[in-house]
């Protein structure tokens, strides 16, 4: 794999820049294809694998007793009497020395060892390893290369491509039937649905500067605001007519 001459760690905490290309499930996968890339002379310093999801996983490994701890304190201890006795060893021919701090050593390591576990009341009798584990590991790619990296990763299976990846549509798509199956009236047949008529539209057009804007209900024949309402029409009652006498009775 190739390396940067240059460090690419920032000084802080900075949260990684670029497309996302890839996402795998487990750490090895998202290795595989950064060596992937390596192989096809592509400049692997641009690329970041980060994992999200982050989760503490602490395995048990076994029950933790005296005996136990006294052969685990032991080992330690022969350990560091081997490397006491190799320095003894440059001043003294005698190889006995290297024998006697062993098994000094070891001895030590036990002892220490039995009396720290009596310490802890029995609190913790088992052993363990920790990890820290993601659930996802996502590639990210410097954008100006981005399209090459995504493009060189569909050779490994396995893998999601990332959000910028051109996907096949896999819901129904507009004017289409989502079943091939199903079959349709086409507009006009016998049977088929028909749409209802489109009402005309008139188009408003926003009012000039200096204009005045169309008051709200004016199409009603609301009055506007210092407008006079329109009253309704008076009728006048009809005036009593009298009758008219003959004209012999007008003498």
């Amino acid at each position: 794999m190739s390396f940067s001459s240059r460090s690419r760690v920032p000084g802080t905490p900075t949260l990684p820049q670029g497309e996302t290309v890839a996402s795998y499930g487990t750490y090895l996968e998202a290795q595989r294809a950064v060596d992937h890339l390596s192989d096809r002379q592509f400049p692997v310093q641009l690329v970041t694998i980060v994992g999200t999801d982050l989760r503490m996983v602490e395995r048990v490994t076994g029950r933790l007793t005296y005996a136990r701890v006294a052969i685990t304190g032991f080992g330690s201890g022969a350990w560091f009497g081997v490397f006491v006795g190799l320095l003894f060893l440059l001043t003294s021919s005698n190889a006995g020395i290297l024998f006697t701090s062993v098994l000094v050593g070891g001895g030590f390591g036990l002892l220490f060892s039995v009396i720290f576990y009596a310490f802890t009341g029995g609190k913790r009798d088992f052993t363990s390893q920790s990890q820290i584990v993601a659930s996802q590991y996502a590639v990210l790619c410097q954008t100006e290369k981005a399209g090459d990296a995504r493009q060189l990763l569909r050779e490994l299976p396995g893998g999601r491509p990332g959000p910028g990846a051109p996907a096949a549509p896999t819901g129904p798509v507009a004017g289409r039937p989502s079943d091939p199956s199903a079959t349709y009236p086409q507009p006009g047949a016998p049977g088929a649905p028909v749409p209802p008529p489109a009402q005309p539209t008139t188009p408003t057009q926003p009012p000039r500067y200096g204009q005045l804007a169309p008051q709200p209900g004016a199409e009603a024949g609301e009055p506007r605001y210092g407008q006079r309402a329109p009253q309704p029409p008076t009728t006048q009652p009809p005036t009593p007519q009298h009758p008219t006498p003959p004209a012999d009775q007008q003498d």
